[in-house]
């Protein structure tokens, strides 16, 4: 067994642990990578990637239909085979190749092998030839591991194979009928893209779809899946599971069942630290690891928790965001340095409490950022919020004939800031970043009035929604 030193040593090579190690190493460190897949994790070959190309040849055929003069072109459905391909050269076809050379070009190091903690500030790797590596960190650990898809208990369900967002994604196959169980991002998102495909897709939701946002976007999701030919079924819950030849069985509470070639189970995520040797360290294995804003472990002083795996916001964006923040404060702490004279001061990832953007890709996105109207209220703020039908802008009669979309602001009526942004239509993605800026920046509405939105764009809703709020006072 060989035993190698670092200034800090990193558990997983996806963007968040890429992100750590190279600030790290901007700060003077040295600093090494541990992975046992693919540098480049979930988001670059399972996630974030892959399913947004599966989704946008028919987000692009959908607008194409809306629009009088291009729909006459249109004479046929998605060419998933094309599809496919395309996602395959997006995932340079599971090779981290390109990935390795960045991390050489960026000066971290690389050890390829399944890493387990082994007390404070050193890591185990069993690498893939059998051979053990020791790797002992003079400052920091960064556990950089990420999630998994989580498999509730439906008696059977393991039985009949089941997908899961990586199967999804992956596919070079695709199945005539879908279920899925699941309500959130995943499964809506997948449920767009499959139905899409001309998969026959059913959509079990044991609560409501996309609870944890604002109910209009939900609805409108849910009413365009139903168009597409989706059949969304709310308050269905999975009881049996089992296989008949080539389609699974799946018995539902009230006597009723679903037959569908595969079934995709997209009801959770589960943190990757069941086999990561916590219980060396005095914690738990299989649990979320809580941390401060600076990603450090609660009671420790050399392990930090970055990404999705600490189970503050799971999204990459978040993750890099923390990443970033936690490189800095180990380079600064290395140098002697209060966590001050890290470049973004202390608590550097306050950014996840209330100002996290999200965007689903659905039929129409959804893009939001901060409080929804029951959060808010929820958290006791004297709120109002404002409504607008998108499709009254005049961006949005030149974008389609027929656009339908929602945008709605939650204004904290005591400070007289914005804290929270939903928008529902084509393309309203490129809409939060105005929106993410207004939350985390505070500015005050009276400001907002001089951030001239260009005419005639979807933008324009901003002016449309503090008319609504009404003129500022003079």
């Amino acid at each position: 067994m060989s035993e190698r030193e670092y200034d800090v040593i990193v558990i997983g090579a996806g963007p968040v642990g890429e992100n750590v190690a190279d600030r790290a190493v901007q700060g003077g460190l040295t600093a090494v990578i541990v992975e046992s897949e693919l540098v480049g994790g979930e988001c670059s070959y399972w996630a974030c990637m892959p399913s947004k190309t599966l989704l946008r040849a028919g987000s692009a055929l959908r607008a194409a239909r809306d629009v009088d003069g291009a729909k006459q072109s249109v004479t046929g459905g998605v060419d998933v085979a094309a599809v496919l391909r395309r996602r395959d050269a997006i995932v340079h076809d599971w090779s981290d190749e390109s990935q390795v050379a960045w991390l050489e070009k960026a000066g971290i190091d690389l050890v390829r092998g399944h890493g387990r903690l082994a007390g404070p500030r050193r890591v185990e790797v069993a690498g893939p030839d059998g051979e053990a590596t020791t790797l002992v960190a003079r400052h920091a650990v960064a556990v950089s591991t990420g999630t998994a898809a989580l498999l509730p208990d439906v008696p059977g369900l393991a039985d009949v194979e089941p997908w899961t967002s990586r199967e999804a994604t992956g596919a070079h196959e695709i199945p005539a009928s879908l279920a899925i169980i699941g309500g959130g991002v995943v499964a809506a998102e997948m449920a767009t893209a499959y139905a899409s495909f001309g998969t026959r897709v059913t959509l079990l939701v044991r609560g409501g779809l996309l609870q944890s946002m604002e109910p209009f976007a939900a609805d409108l999701v849910a009413a365009s899946l139903r168009e597409a030919g989706v059949d969304v079924r709310l308050g269905a819950q999975a009881t049996d599971a089992s296989r008949d030849g080539g389609l699974v069985r799946l018995g539902l509470e009230g006597g009723t069942a679903v037959e569908a070639e595969r079934v995709l189970v997209a009801v959770g995520r589960t943190p990757r630290t069941e086999d990561l040797g916590l219980e060396t360290v005095g914690l738990e294995p299989g649990s979320w690891l809580p941390v401060d804003d600076t990603m450090r472990v609660d009671g420790t002083d050399w392990l930090y928790a970055v990404g999705d795996v600490n189970h503050r916001a799971l999204l990459t964006h978040q993750g890099k965001y923390q990443a970033r923040a936690a490189g800095d404060v180990i380079a600064a702490r290395a140098r002697g340095g209060r966590v001050d004279d890290a470049p973004w001061g202390a608590h550097v990832a306050t950014a996840d409490h209330r100002a996290v953007p999200q965007v689903t890709f659905t039929d129409p996105e959804i893009a939001s950022v901060g409080l929804t109207e029951a959060a808010a209220r929820k958290a006791g703020l004297r709120t109002r919020t404002l409504d607008y039908d998108l499709s009254w802008v005049a961006g949005a009669s030149t974008y389609s004939d027929a656009y339908r979309g929602r945008a709605r602001a939650i204004v904290d009526e005591d400070r007289g800031v914005l804290v929270g942004a939903t928008f529902a239509g084509p393309d309203v993605a490129e809409l939060l970043h105005s929106a993410t800026i207004a939350v985390v920046g505070e500015v005050p509405l009276d400001r907002l009035w001089h951030a001239v939105p260009s005419y005639p764009t979807l933008s324009e809703v901003w002016l449309r929604l503090l008319e609504a709020y009404g003129r500022p006072e003079v």
